[in-house]
């Protein structure tokens, strides 16, 4: 008989834990990952889900499951201690990690980054996602290879995706012959599918009835999958409590406004809690939407996203456009990473191919492109000192857009990780950093302090002025 949600919270060790894998990309990761996490909330648990990588969009799909926001698991960004302590941090039931592209698929040829890089550093057990879709008895060959390929013995159970239940208990029989666990299938159910774009899966807020998919994805994997070998293989994760992500300076009474919208989704939730743990206050607001920067505002972060598919809007928005204008040039410490590299330039070119005013603080264009630009982890040497760091000093960051530049910026020399290729990247000073690159702060903490200084002395000198010109009688938002 199964255990209630309340008898295995009694009696679970500390951090049960899984990491759902795939074969590669496309395998059904994502929604098997998203049908496991609804689940876990139907039948009454709290679980805390993470991506591996530097994916942006599924954590957002994690995110809309559960209400909450959901973290990155990085070993290219992160030390092994970091990400220890990342896992370890959160207050969960169970926590369901979602791999990254196929099992071993790391920085170029190696497995540098990847899921079995991560499952081996956590010592997460592995569920394999294999898609059986035009196979039968060939799947077990494709899961005998990623068996035998294993340099830690993570896998220990797999779950077919798009399976026939009718193929179902011959191919459970068999690979249960090769030593790992059967957890169960995902039948076909293309009503209950993600849809896809050029950079992955769309956004789940574009996703036309998601909860009605979850929950119709649900009510097929309630009976398809085994749940309590899942939580089984759970409970048999070690404890990873003990490690701690350290004492930081704290800041007081800092503000730092965040794009957060339609068009500017794609952040790190990681990047905001890093900053509250620091003490900064972080005030979300639309460059859509709002008419202005949050009061009070001592830094600017636009966020990356899908600023060419609403670029008609952001450029309507004018009193938005001039307002961020108006703070960089007044020298607001501003991080703009790909689409809010995007929205500072004069002009942005749509996907039909119209170009649309945008904050102008950049004097070139941006554009589209035939194909993927840059894709992959990079490590950006500075050129002088600027914002975020010093002439000489690298930062860790990663690439994935379609778009390109007229003015990409030559503040950094990036290099692909693995030294195959490199390049000029970035627009940066004293108070601005501005790219297509993205920073994880979790590994690039001096940077993250750097950034939040600035707020500081900005703020001191905001308030500053302020104050004057109150004495003087004057209208400080004159």
């Amino acid at each position: 008989m199964s255990e209630t949600a309340e008898e295995k919270k009694k009696r679970r060790p500390g951090a049960p834990r899984i990491l759902i894998a795939g074969t590669g990309s496309g395998c059904g990761k994502t929604t098997l990952t998203c049908g496991i996490l609804y689940g876990l909330v139907r039948q009454g648990y709290s679980p805390a889900a993470y991506k591996c990588g530097p994916d942006y969009i599924d954590s957002m799909f994690h995110s809309r499951v559960l209400g909450i926001e959901t973290g990155n698991l990085d070993s290219f960004f992160t030390d092994d201690q970091t990400l220890r302590a990342l896992l370890a941090g959160r207050q969960a039931d169970i926590h369901v990690i979602e791999g990254v592209m196929g099992y071993y698929d790391g920085m170029g040829f190696t497995e540098n980054g990847s899921a079995s890089e991560i499952a081996a550093l956590t010592k997460t057990p592995v569920i394999l996602t294999v898609n059986a879709r035009g196979m039968s008895r060939s799947v077990l060959a494709v899961l005998r290879g990623f068996l035998e390929s294993q340099s830690w013995p993570g896998i220990k159970g797999v779950i077919f995706n798009q399976l026939s239940s009718v193929l179902y208990p011959d191919i459970r029989r068999e690979a249960q012959k090769l030593g790992v666990r059967v957890l169960g299938y995902v039948p076909r159910l293309p009503e209950a599918a993600f849809e896809s774009r050029k950079l992955g899966l769309v956004t789940p807020g574009e996703i036309e009835g998601f909860r009605d998919k979850l929950a119709l994805l649900y009510d097929s994997l309630k009976d398809s999958l085994d749940w309590d070998g899942i939580w089984e293989l759970a409970e048999s994760a070690p404890d990873l409590t003990g490690f701690a992500a350290g004492e930081e300076k704290v800041f007081n009474g800092i503000k730092i406004a965040v794009a957060k919208d339609e068009a500017f989704c794609f952040l790190y939730q990681d990047n905001m809690e890093f900053l509250r743990h620091l003490g900064c206050e972080i005030a979300c607001f639309s460059p859509l939407h709002d008419s202005g920067l949050p009061e009070g505002a001592d830094a600017l972060i636009l966020n990356g996203g899908y600023p060419e598919l609403y670029a008609d809007r952001l450029e309507k928005n004018g009193s938005m456009r001039r307002a961020v204008k108006r703070a960089v040039e007044n020298g607001m410490p501003v991080i703009a990473e790909c689409g809010g590299f995007m929205y500072l330039h004069r002009r942005l070119q749509d996907e039909k191919g119209e170009y649309h005013e945008m904050a102008g603080v950049l004097p070139g264009d941006c554009y589209r492109t035939p194909k993927l630009s840059r894709f992959g982890y990079i490590t950006m040497k500075a050129e002088k000192d600027n914002l975020l760091c010093r002439a000489g000093e690298t930062l860790k960051a990663h690439e994935f857009h379609y778009y390109d530049s007229t003015c990409p910026g030559d503040a950094f020399a990036a290099q692909k990780g693995g030294g195959r290729a490199g390049w000029m990247a970035g627009v940066a000073d004293k108070t601005m950093y501005a790219g297509f690159p993205h920073l994880y702060f979790y590994g690039n903490k001096k940077a993250a302090y750097a950034f939040v200084e600035a707020a500081e002395k900005y703020g001191k000198r905001r308030k500053n002025i302020t104050i004057s010109e109150t004495v003087r009688g004057k209208d400080p938002g004159a």
